[in-house]
């Protein structure tokens, strides 16, 4: 059951110039990809970002594609999609692990902006819940994550050539406590 708590999100980053996205997707269960694609668009759209989509077999070959598209330098930010439901053995665990670490790893030891979107869920109406973007929107989410980590990038290799993503008397917030954000 999903929660009803609320969370907090910081607001969209304004991008100067509007970064180039590559979305990879795993239509391995097509509604739900599909849900967490439009969600992905919508916020990349929402930010100006440009953007295009490939799709993969499954979340296994997500961080593949990823590497693969990150050897042509073509894009700033990647936003990695997919769904793998709890079945009866232990491949949930091995895909569920290996593509987060695969994910992960790109991120720490090639600094590459990933937003992850890919759902880990027992049943599929779990993963109907957060792949639609009318209700937790984690396309959406992972999306934003991306937007984010770009901003940050910007920030701490100072592109000027490229636009400041954050004026330069602003702080960028970074996750912390609600009543104490942190910044930087």
């Amino acid at each position: 059951m999903a929660s009803t708590q609320e969370h907090r999100s910081l607001p969209l980053p304004v991008l100067s110039p509007p970064p180039p996205v590559l979305i990879v997707a795993a239509p391995f269960y097509r509604e739900i990809a599909d849900g967490l694609i439009a969600g992905a668009r919508a916020v990349l759209d929402a930010a100006g970002a440009k953007h295009e989509s490939i799709e993969v077999p499954g979340a296994l070959e997500v961080p593949v594609a990823i590497r693969l598209a990150a050897e042509s330098g073509a894009f700033e930010g990647y936003v990695a999609l997919g769904c793998v439901i709890r079945g009866e053995t232990t491949h949930y665990d091995t895909v569920c692990n290996d593509s987060s670490r695969g994910l992960m790893l790109l991120g720490i030891e090639r600094g590459l902006a990933i937003g992850n979107g890919i759902l880990t869920c027992e049943d599929m109406a779990q993963a109907a819940v957060r792949a639609d973007p009318g209700e937790m929107d984690k396309g959406g989410g992972a999306a934003a994550a991306t937007l984010h980590l770009i901003a940050l990038a910007r920030h701490f290799r100072g592109l000027p050539s490229r636009g400041s993503a954050v004026p330069g008397d602003a702080d960028i917030l970074l996750a912390a406590a609600a009543s104490q954000p942190r910044t930087a």
